[in-house]
């Protein structure tokens, strides 16, 4: 069985994972309207990655006897300045998510609760690859600068990525 404010939070969790794939396809659209599919692509497969994270909470929390509460989620920002700005804005958001995973570990810490620290040490280190993927990409765009062909560029490549199985376990080879 869950403890209660393990599932309140893990139900936040499942907010903020949402918010997470809403904002990553505002991304999306936003990159869709200025000409650049392919970074619009890799936000595509980010926002269902972020789906299946949170479908990966509410899955926990149902087979641990708890109950799944949907909340309300935010309006994510509609643009950005530029491509830089919001790879930057998607690190930062990123940092956010994993303070609030590592506020999950000390919760299942102080409950000891084996079951869910299991399931969140695999988000723990979800972060650490999530962070450095965009990371990446931030310092390329730094590197480009201004450079409409270094762009072009980066949009193709980025534009590779492909979405995993919505709800895929590290099994299934979701990074």
């Amino acid at each position: 069985m869950i403890g209660k404010r393990m599932e309140q939070a893990m139900n936040d969790q499942i907010r903020h994972e949402t918010f997470s794939a809403y904002l990553y396809a505002s991304m999306a659209a936003y990159f869709h309207a200025e000409g650049l599919d392919g970074m619009a692509q890799w936000m595509k497969a980010q926002a269902q990655e972020e789906l299946g994270h949170a479908l990966r909470f509410f899955d926990h929390i149902h087979a641990r006897g708890g109950r799944v509460l949907l909340q309300a989620i935010d309006k994510p920002e509609p643009s950005w300045d530029s491509p830089l700005a919001a790879f930057r804005a998607a690190l930062e958001h990123e940092r956010f998510i994993t303070g609030k995973i590592n506020e999950l570990a000390s919760i299942a810490d102080k409950e000891n609760d084996r079951a869910t620290a299991t399931l969140v040490q695999w988000f723990v280190a979800e972060q650490v690859e999530e962070e450095d993927s965009v990371s990446k990409v931030i310092r390329r765009l730094e590197r480009i600068g201004e450079s409409g062909h270094g762009l072009v560029m980066a949009d193709r490549e980025l534009g590779r990525r492909k979405a995993g199985p919505l709800g895929a376990t590290p099994s299934d080879g979701e990074t």
